[in-house]
């Protein structure tokens, strides 16, 4: 069974600068470490291929930073064990990214309740009303801020496809995200 939330498209063709990176499970582990490293790199790799000026470079370089680091945390954070598959790409002014992880089938619904309410709402209303709860009730978790500020802030295009096959284990995770950066 495959359930979709959000953007699933991808609109970089075969002419588009491409990165492939694999995290994979070990003696080192996939630890939080490894996401902002990830992202730093990303980062600096990808907005130099943008080929713009000084001070759009540097935007451009914490924009697809902060995009790479926030869901790879989201991988790291739910995962069920097994590698973590990135793919980036670059192309006339958009950066794509995809992430592959296994993930829990409990896990993975709970993550479906959030996703259907994010996808429906505005993003920025609903980035502001997370906030207000968040700050009456510091203990409050798994409100999607991270992903809000995104959408909200940096016009990210989310979406997400669960793979499920019942008899097979943990659901297939690919989470999709694409940034305009002209």
């Amino acid at each position: 069974m495959i359930q979709q939330f959000g953007h699933t498209d991808s609109s970089n063709g075969a002419a588009a600068d491409l990165g492939k990176l694999r995290l994979s499970e070990g003696s080192l582990d996939i630890s939080w470490h490894h996401c902002s490293t990830t992202a730093d790199f990303l980062g600096d790799f990808f907005a130099v291929q943008a080929k713009v000026g000084d001070p759009e470079l540097n935007e451009i370089r914490h924009a697809i930073g902060y995009l790479v680091n926030e869901l790879l945390e989201n991988a790291v954070k739910f995962r069920a064990p097994g590698d973590i598959e990135i793919e980036a790409s670059f192309e006339d002014g958009n950066f794509e990214l995809r992430v592959f992880n296994l993930i829990a089938e409990e896990t993975a619904l709970r993550f479906q309740r959030l996703l259907s309410e994010i996808t429906a709402r505005d993003a920025g209303e609903l980035l502001i009303e997370r906030i207000e709860q968040n700050a009456a009730d510091p203990s409050s978790s798994g409100s999607g801020l991270g992903l809000l500020t995104l959408m909200s802030d940096y016009g990210a295009r989310l979406g997400w496809k669960f793979i499920h096959d019942e008899r097979a284990g943990p659901v297939e995770l690919q989470t999709y995200a694409a940034l305009s950066l002209s």
